[in-house]
C-alpha cells in the first residue's frame, strides 16, 4: 500500500473552494432574505388621522382597507356600559383591556327592529392588572383619536364573568350593551376632555396604554429568489465536489505511477539463475596414449 501524502496544489485547492463555497452560502442568504420581504402597505397614510364618521359606516362589513387607520370622532362615554376583556398581556403580565362604550355624534343611524337612536362603538381604553383598577371613563363630550381595528371573534366555549367580556366582539358587546354599533372598535391613543387629554397615555397611573400600532404587513413569498438561494447552496456544494473529484482523479494518478515504477523496477532486478551447459563428448578426442592397439 502506497502513502500519499497532502499536496500543496490540494491544500489551496481546499482552500479556495471553501471560499468559493462561503461566497456562495452568503449569495443563498442573500437570495433568501429577498424571497421573504414584507410587502410595501396598501394604504401607507393610515397614521393620517380621518374622521370616523367617513371612514366607516355601521351596518356595513368591515372593510381591510380602513384597518389600522387612525380615526377621530367626538361623542360621550357611558358609565354603565364598560366590561374588561381578560388574557391580555402587557409587558408580558396578564391583565384586562377596559372597553368602553362610546356614542359617536353624527354617526348614521340604523334602522331595524333591533336598531338603538344612538349609534355606539366600543373603544378599548387601556389596560389593567386587577379588575378594581378600572375606573369608571371620562365624562362629558370626549374627542376620541385612536386606531381603527377590526371585531375580534368571540371566544366558543367561554361563559365570561359579569362585567367581562371574552374578546371585543362587536357581536358580544351589542347583546351586553342592547346597542347599535359600528362594525369594529377603537384602540384610544387620546381622549380630550374640556381640551385636556385624560386618556391612559396621558395621564399616570393604573390604567395603562395600549399602544397598538399597524398591523405588519403580510410576508409574500418570491419563489423565483426561494429558486436563486437553493441554486446557491447546489453551487457550494458543487464547488466542493469538484475540489474532492481532482484530488481523487490526481491521487489515483500518483498510484497509478507509483504502481508502474514498481513493476519497472522488479524487472530490471531480475537475474535468472546459471546454468551450464551439459558437455558433450568431443567426438575428436584422442585415445589414450597408454590404450593399448587390438591386435586384428
Amino acid at each position: 500500500m502506497w502513502k500519499t501524502a497532502l499536496k500543496p496544489r490540494w491544500i489551496a485547492g481546499f482552500i479556495f473552494a471553501i471560499a468559493l463555497s462561503g461566497v456562495f452560502v452568503l449569495l443563498s442568504q442573500w437570495q433568501f432574505g429577498r424571497s421573504t420581504q414584507p410587502e410595501v402597505p396598501v394604504n401607507p397614510a393610515t397614521e393620517q388621522v380621518q374622521q370616523l364618521t367617513s371612514t366607516l359606516q355601521p351596518g356595513e362589513f368591515f372593510h381591510g382597507s380602513a384597518a389600522d387607520q387612525m380615526v377621530t370622532a367626538q361623542g360621550t362615554y357611558s358609565a354603565d356600559k364598560q366590561v374588561l376583556v381578560p388574557g391580555r398581556l402587557h409587558d408580558g403580565k396578564s391583565g384586562y383591556w377596559v372597553v368602553s362604550a362610546f356614542a359617536v355624534n353624527g354617526a348614521p343611524t340604523l334602522t331595524g327592529v333591533a336598531a338603538t337612536p344612538q349609534t355606539w362603538i366600543p373603544v378599548a381604553r387601556g389596560w389593567v392588572a386587577e379588575p378594581q383598577d378600572a375606573a369608571a371613563p371620562p365624562s362629558g363630550l370626549v374627542e376620541l383619536t385612536g386606531r381603527l381595528l377590526p371585531s375580534e371573534a368571540p371566544v366558543a366555549g367561554k361563559a365570561p364573568k359579569p362585567g367581562e367580556a371574552s374578546a371585543v366582539s362587536v357581536a358580544e358587546l351589542i347583546n351586553y350593551w342592547d346597542v347599535s354599533s359600528y362594525p369594529g372598535f377603537v384602540s384610544a391613543t387620546a381622549e380630550v376632555v374640556g381640551g385636556q387629554d385624560v386618556s391612559a397615555a396621558a395621564v399616570p397611573g393604573s390604567l395603562l396604554p395600549l399602544d397598538i400600532g399597524p398591523q405588519p404587513p403580510a410576508q409574500r413569498i418570491n419563489w423565483l429568489n426561494l429558486f436563486y438561494s437553493i441554486e446557491w447552496v447546489v453551487f457550494a456544494g458543487f464547488a466542493l465536489f469538484i475540489w474532492w473529484r481532482l484530488v481523487k482523479d490526481d491521487y489515483h494518478r500518483d498510484l497509478e505511477e507509483a504502481l508502474d515504477d514498481a513493476e519497472n523496477t522488479d524487472g530490471d532486478g531480475r537475474h535468472e539463475p546459471h546454468q551450464r551447459p551439459h558437455q558433450q563428448p568431443d567426438q575428436h578426442q584422442q585415445p589414450d596414449q597408454h590404450q593399448q592397439k587390438v591386435q586384428p
